[in-house]
């Protein structure tokens, strides 16, 4: 099976590589043609003409195409949406207008964000959608329009996404932790943080399934399917937990305090929703997956930081 994976220099998309790799032959794109690192790759901005696009998926001729792409800046999206639509919304409906009639499957990641964080239980797939700011419009666009183009495709929402390398929340909480005695994060949106590699090991494990001899069953379950780990805790809860996790680790020599306070005492240019917990019993139902727990999971990714020492 030939699979093309787009976005490999994210963090999604890093983990992928790995995961995706024992699977079939795979090639992939990054937005400049390098991978981290430096090795050279395919290049693919989704922000480019889709004629360059369809150029690529032409001379790849993949069996399956995974599309880790997107345009992630969640605030700058608010002064770039249009560039956010392109990326996010209408170059997957290239993708999916490609795809369709050749009858190749497409997995492509979406948000939380879709949500208007107004919940009083987690979120499920078939939820109306009503997005609070510029990012999560574009991202309900490309859901929209991979639906649209009648392909088979798997839309896996996932959220709060972060991993041991690149720029996330875990991340920047391990380096103000080393800067500051008390930090100060918002404790009233929640949500379950997830690592990017739970993301990609699900991804395989849901493809083994669906194609365990690299050829997709003609029932599959396509679909809109909700992906994160388990359980749920507020940023200032995530914070606490990372500091606690990484001074046991040794990754910082003291545990700073963490204060919980409101998000109107931390403006940012996006809303956010507030409630972001996603129901993902679909998702481990219809592919036998066992997702974690968020604290857990965050045990692993605080392992992994400290090996990398």
């Amino acid at each position: 099976m030939r699979i093309l994976l787009l976005g490999a220099g994210g963090q999604v998309g890093f983990e992928l590589m790995r995961a995706l790799g024992p699977l079939g032959e795979l090639r992939v794109t990054t937005r400049d043609g390098l991978l981290p690192g430096g090795a050279t790759c395919l290049r693919a901005d989704l922000a480019d003409s889709d004629a360059a696009l369809i150029t690529l998926l032409d001379r790849s001729a993949p069996d399956l195409i995974v599309n880790a792409a997107a345009y992630t800046a969640v605030d700058r999206a608010e002064d770039e949406p249009v560039l956010a639509q392109r990326i996010n919304g209408a170059a997957v409906g290239t993708l999916g207008r490609w795809a369709a009639p050749r009858g190749v499957p497409v997995i492509h990641y979406s948000t939380d964000y879709v949500f208007d964080g107004r919940g009083a239980r987690p979120w499920r797939e078939d939820d109306a959608t009503a997005p609070l700011n510029a990012y999560g419009a574009s991202k309900r666009s490309g859901e929209q329009a991979l639906i649209a183009a009648a392909g088979p495709h798997l839309i896996l929402r996932t959220a709060w996404v972060y991993a041991a390398r690149g720029h996330n929340f875990l991340r920047s909480m391990l380096r103000l932790a080393a800067e500051r005695d008390v930090l100060r994060v918002v404790d009233d949106q929640i949500g379950a943080p997830t690592p990017a590699r739970l993301i990609a090991n699900a991804t395989a494990a849901i493809v083994a399934r669906l194609a365990p001899c690299g050829i997709f069953a003609a029932d599959a379950p396509w679909g809109i399917y909700h992906l994160t780990a388990g359980g749920q805790t507020s940023w200032c809860g995530f914070a606490r937990a990372i500091v606690q996790a990484a001074q046991r680790a040794g990754l910082i020599v003291r545990a700073p305090e963490v204060q919980a306070i409101a998000s109107t005492d931390y403006p940012t240019r996006a809303r956010r929703p507030a409630w972001s917990v996603l129901d993902c019993t679909r998702a481990q139902d219809t592919f036998a997956l066992r997702l974690p727990s968020w604290d857990s999971a965050l045990d692993a990714v605080i392992g992994e930081l400290a090996t990398l020492r």
